[in-house]
């Protein structure tokens, strides 16, 4: 997979469209315990990613690659995905997950 647009949501949640046009949602709370994912706790850090295509990045160095995504997220499907719209796809998530 190749990424298309990434961008960070509420509780720790990425946006991910692949370059395919597959669209999910990837949780990135389970590495935030992890002392690379560390400094993702703070939102202004989380804020600060980077789209090379085959991986993400931060600014603090934490990086996922695009089949540890792809492994992982979340596929959203239906016409909000097909527009992309970031919004609608964290409130589909958080409804299917049971979060608030």
């Amino acid at each position: 997979m190749n990424i298309a647009e990434i961008i960070p949501q509420e509780n720790y949640v990425l946006y991910v469209k692949s370059e395919e046009g597959e669209v999910g949602l990837f949780d990135i709370t389970p590495f935030l315990e992890s002392d690379a994912f560390f400094p993702l706790k703070n939102r202004a850090e989380f804020e600060k990613i980077h789209n090379g295509r085959y991986f993400v990045e931060w600014e603090c160095g934490a990086d996922l690659s695009a089949d540890t995504i792809q492994a992982r997220w979340q596929l959203l499907g239906g016409i909000n995905a097909q527009q992309g719209v970031p919004g609608d796809a964290l409130q589909q998530a958080s409804l299917a997950s049971g979060r608030p």
